[in-house]
């Protein structure tokens, strides 16, 4: 899922350089979705190791 959300952001790097603004937004606005959703599994995953 990592995976993903980085491959979103370059998207939204590569759109925004090239002057897409609207797509460079979304692709943005997806790659941090996925960034918060793998770092929350991330981090239940750890708790629940622990416990």
């Amino acid at each position: 899922m990592l995976h993903y959300a980085l491959v979103f952001l370059v998207i939204a790097l590569i759109a925004a350089f090239l002057g897409f603004s609207g797509l460079a937004g979304l692709a943005a606005t997806i790659a941090k979705v996925l960034f918060i959703v793998c770092l929350i599994r991330a981090v239940v995953a750890f708790l629940r190791k622990k416990a």
